[in-house]
């Protein structure tokens, strides 16, 4: 028999996998990194829709607390990880502040850019001038103007 043993993978790793899919990583470049296919993801997100962390579970029948813990009403259990939970108000209120913060920044790194390159340029002009009067042993500013 020539067929690949089946894998298992822990809770902790089709969670993380979820909270990845959540944070909106592109589904298929996710699964080849993780060496499974696309459709086992898919599989384990329905599942925790269904039965929350508890119906990510290995092969085989669930336990009894299991199936309870999964509910027959067929109602979402709660996400106490908030691995997909919808984003709230305040996630978006949060977003939203490091938004504008991210802009601000990058203002004031543009400005600092612009002052930089100011400086370049100015110190670019005084050594030209200096190697033009270029003569060792010449004063290499001008004179004081305290005379």
């Amino acid at each position: 028999m020539t067929g690949k043993a089946a894998r298992r993978f822990s809770r902790e790793f089709k969670l993380a996998a979820l909270r990845r899919m959540r944070g909106g990583e592109n589904v298929s470049a996710l699964a080849d990194e993780l060496g499974i296919r696309r459709k086992y993801l898919y599989a384990w997100l329905e599942r925790y829709r269904i039965g929350g962390a508890v119906g990510l579970r290995s092969c085989g029948r669930p336990t009894r607390e299991e199936a309870l813990a999964m509910g027959a009403a067929g109602e979402p259990p709660p996400d106490p990880e908030g691995v997909l939970l919808p984003p709230t108000a305040a996630d978006r209120d949060s977003l939203v502040k490091a938004e504008r913060r991210i802009a601000e920044l990058e203002r004031k790194i543009g400005r600092q850019q612009v002052e930089l390159d100011f400086f370049q340029r100015a110190l670019r002009q005084v050594r030209d001038v200096r190697l033009r009067r270029g003569t060792p042993g010449a004063t290499a500013s001008t004179r004081s103007s305290k005379r």
